[in-house]
């Protein structure tokens, strides 16, 4: 696919929260590997309480989840080539408004270095695209929520595999590791990781002819529509809470696919769903 895309002029839906006034302040840190402070997290989104979520405060486990899945479904289906340019909104560099951030690396780099060549970024399912094989179809293989730029080898070396603690440095993605059968992502972004994979599986439940996704407690998934460890993307969602720039990209997605990850917004409701 060409590598040069002329990005549309999205218009940021009025439910949106001014999260990105904070964004400039977080990307150095979200970039380096360092945690955030308490003082620089945004704002609770306390508005989309009555707006977006006001169907499912209350509720827990299975009708929470249910609930959600039905608020969220509600969203705009983007091609796959579309997606070169949303993420050049998404997951732009605050500090460089002509680069974006690499997901696992941490690397800030040109907008228009994407495609498939050495050094280049392109597209990495977080939610591997065989895991349900679901490939690059409009809907779980072009959603947004989980599509992020990253270095073409480092998205080689993650492939497949699930998520979990441990294995050996990954070249290009400093603080990441793998092995033979899961991928660590950098601390500064394993939360992240944790609340897309669950996004995913809100979302796709096995309606409208895509496959129910579902988080499970191991690895090796393989093409089963599942994604482990669940018991590590707990820890992770605790770990690292969203920063300003996670929120900021749910937001731009809000304006572009009208619809948000919750987990985002309550990362709390993790464990009100998974127990």
């Amino acid at each position: 696919m060409s590598a040069h895309h002329r990005q549309r002029p999205w218009r940021r839906s009025l439910l949106s929260i001014a999260a990105t006034a904070a964004v400039v302040a977080s990307t150095a840190a979200y970039a380096s590997g360092a945690q955030p402070s308490p003082d620089s997290a945004a704002p609770a989104a306390a508005p989309l309480d009555d707006t977006y979520y006001e169907g499912v405060l209350g509720k827990t486990g299975p009708e929470l989840k249910s609930a959600l899945h039905t608020i969220v479904s509600e969203q705009t289906k983007l091609s796959y080539d579309q997606v070169w340019d949303a993420l050049k909104t998404t997951d732009e560099d605050p500090a460089n408004a002509d680069n974006v951030v690499l997901l696992y690396s941490g690397r800030s780099q040109a907008k228009d270095a994407n495609g498939g060549e050495a050094n280049d970024w392109n597209r990495e399912h977080v939610w591997a695209k065989s895991h349900g094989d679901f490939g690059t179809a409009t809907g779980p293989g072009t959603d947004i929520h989980h599509l992020r730029p990253e270095d073409v080898s480092v998205n080689a070396t993650r492939g497949n595999l699930d998520f979990d603690n441990g294995g050996d440095p990954v070249d290009e993605a400093p603080d990441s590791l793998s092995d033979g059968d899961s991928f660590e992502p950098r601390d500064a972004v394993k939360g992240d990781v944790a609340r897309m994979i669950l996004y995913m599986a809100v979302r796709y439940d096995g309606s409208e002819g895509f496959p129910d996704l579902e988080p499970n407690d191991q690895v090796d998934n393989g093409s089963a529509p599942a994604m482990g460890r669940l018991s590590v993307l707990r820890q992770w969602n605790d770990q690292d809470p969203p920063d300003a720039f996670e929120e900021s990209r749910n937001d731009k997605i809000f304006a572009i696919q009208k619809n948000r990850n919750p987990f985002v917004d309550h990362p709390e409701w993790v464990t009100e769903i998974w127990k």
